[in-house]
Order: structure tokens, then sequence, then C-alpha cells
């Protein structure tokens, strides 16, 4: 099945800049940016279909994938395994060849990460980003093993797509427990108050509702419920250490 079959005719606002050359690079084909560009400035306020804006995260993802794999020197299968996963779950099995092929000759080539980043900050709305890099994350330990280089490049892609430092920490508090996490999940201090773990929680909650990815589809969604019940039970876990009710 080729690429186009998958992905849908155009791929959102993916065609312009960087990561359209990375796709022209790897399809082996110049893609056409003139209609793109014209129709992607036109739809720069938000209004691709959920349909082009599914393909845009799942391409933005192949690629920030490819960065994270990269990060710690090493290409391991677990990891390779655990993109293979998500492309089954959220996009069948069909798509899995073609993803991969595309995966593979991205990890095989360098490319400009802040560049990247920049497009898909403009063009991905907040809750999106959010999503992509909880993902991103999940992919990170998907060895078992959280590198010092795979925090780094974390951290260089959650800046190059416009996240706070903040949620950031709080989506890789998220897998990495100590003492502290549950306050970080939370984006708050050990020290604060009762009601400011309270509002913490209401004000986390409302920015990780699944809701706010409904337009990627029911399985990012789902992606998106986990993170949502993170959330949750780090609440839970500071009002049992607090014994608050």
């Amino acid at each position: 099945m080729g690429f186009g079959r998958w992905i849908g005719g155009l791929l959102g606002w993916v065609t312009l800049g960087p990561i359209g050359a990375l796709l022209g690079y790897i399809l082996g084909a110049v893609l056409e940016y003139g209609d793109a560009a014209q129709q992607a400035q036109q739809r720069a306020a938000g209004a691709f279909s959920a349909s082009e804006q599914r393909n845009s995260f799942l391409v933005s993802l192949l690629v920030l994938s490819s960065a994270v794999i990269k990060a710690d020197g090493r290409i391991l299968q677990s990891e390779l395994d655990h993109v293979r996963a998500f492309i089954r779950t959220n996009f069948g099995e069909s798509a899995v060849p073609e993803a991969m092929r595309i995966l593979n000759e991205l990890n095989a080539k360098d490319f400009n990460l802040n560049e990247v980043g920049a497009q898909i900050g403009r063009y991905m709305n907040y809750s999106q980003r959010l999503q992509l890099f909880h993902y991103l994350t999940q992919l990170a330990i998907a060895d078992g093993e959280f590198s010092k280089g795979e925090k780094e490049m974390l951290e260089r892609i959650a800046a190059a797509i416009g996240l706070s430092a903040a949620d950031a920490s709080s989506v890789i508090a998220m897998f990495y427990k100590d003492a502290d996490a549950a306050y970080a999940v939370l984006e708050i201090d050990p020290k604060a108050s009762d009601d400011e773990v309270r509002r913490a929680y209401r004000r986390m909650a409302m920015k990780y509702h699944p809701d706010k990815v409904a337009t990627l589809g029911p399985d990012v969604q789902k992606s998106a419920e986990e993170k949502f019940r993170k959330v949750q039970e780090a609440y839970e876990t500071v009002k049992a250490q607090r014994g608050m009710n």
C-alpha cells in the first residue's frame, strides 16, 4: 500500500516547511508546495478537517519519535515496537509497513529539531502538543530505562514545540516516581497549602481533559484518558499523604 492511501490526500499543514521537506526526501518526490501553502495560509486558524489533523499528528509523531529514538545513540527494537504498536492501534495494520519505512528513513537522517518543532507549534493546538509529548515520554521509557540523553531530548522537544517547562516536567513525572512526583504532576510545590492542591487539581484536570484531543480520533483520545488518570492518581496520592478529605 502506498503512502497516499493511508495519509489520504492533503497532509494538513505538514506539506509546508521542514516537515514537508523531510517527507519529500523520504518519498523520493517533490511535494506540491504552492497550492498546499495557499490552503494552509487560508486555514491557519484551525479549519483543518479532523482527518487532516489526525494525519498531521501521525506525521509529526513519526518525526519526533525519530529524535527520541536516536537520543541515546542507539536504535532499540523495543522503541521501534512501541511506535509500531501505536500505529497499529490508531491507524490499523495496513498503515504499519509504510509508517515504519518512513520512520526508518528518518532514523537515518539528521534534521533541525527547532525548525520542525516551530512548525508543529504553529499549527497544532496546545492540547494536541501535550498529547504528542505524552506519547514521546512513553516512547522514551519503552526500553525500561530513562537515559540522560532521552531526558534532555524530551526537554528540547518540549521547548521546540512550545510547551511550558512546568507542563513538560508534569508529563515526565507521570512516569518517574519519587517522593515529589505527585506534586510535579500537579505542577505545585510540596509546601503548597491544601487549598492550592485542590485548585491545582482542578486546573490540571481541565488542561488534560480527553475531549481536548477528540479531533485526533478515539484511540488517541483513549491515550489522553490515561494522562487524565495520572492527574487523578497524583491528586489522590497527595490527599492520602496529607489526610485531606
